[in-house]
């Protein structure tokens, strides 16, 4: 059965590369569209590390990140307010991407759901604002190849994206514009 906007749940996933602005635009869309969103796990889980990150805690952070958007998506649901719109920072396709640069290869788990979960639309996060020092970031050179990494996996996956870019006002209101554009092809 086809849902209809009036039972619709839209997923928006926002990834890339550090420091382009993730969170600020996940923040800001929830606020426009007054909803939730699931905050990048990885940051919470890694802020309590005492050495560098191992794989056994990027499945964690996988596995801490699918809870979380679990979680989220049983909120809204229970607010009963369609459609639903879910915004995700930072998803799993994250964990797969820091794997293979950092040991390699990506867990079969890790590949095989990010084959599955799908998301309506992904915003893209351009590698053109300034380079925020952070501890928990790592690779302020590397942003170009990380973008490029990211636009190849959607591009493969056959993903509907927009690449979001410009200063902070322009990245949310192009966000919005898209995801305006998208609920007015809903159907009713």
């Amino acid at each position: 059965m086809e849902k209809t906007i009036s039972n619709q749940l839209i997923k928006i996933a926002i990834v890339g590369p550090e420091s382009t602005g993730k969170s600020t635009l996940a923040a800001a869309l929830a606020q426009s569209f007054n909803t939730l969103w699931v905050k990048e796990f990885a940051r919470e889980y890694c802020e309590q590390l005492k050495g560098d990150c191992t794989l056994a805690d990027e499945l964690a952070i996988f596995h801490g990140q699918l809870k979380a958007e679990e979680k989220c998506i049983e909120d809204l649901m229970a607010l009963n307010n369609f459609p639903a719109i879910l915004i995700v920072d930072t998803t799993i396709l994250n964990v797969k991407v820091w794997c293979e640069y950092v040991f390699g290869t990506a867990p079969a788990i890790v590949k095989q759901t990010c084959d599955t979960i799908k998301y309506d639309l992904y915003f893209l996060m351009k590698d053109d604002i300034p380079w925020e020092e952070d501890p928990l970031r790592n690779f302020p050179n590397q942003r170009p190849y990380f973008f490029k990494v990211f636009q190849n996996e959607l591009e493969s996956r056959k993903e509907n994206y927009f690449i979001i870019e410009g200063d902070f006002d322009n990245r949310i209101a192009l966000a919005k514009k898209h995801l305006n554009n998208y609920i007015s092809t809903l159907p009713l």
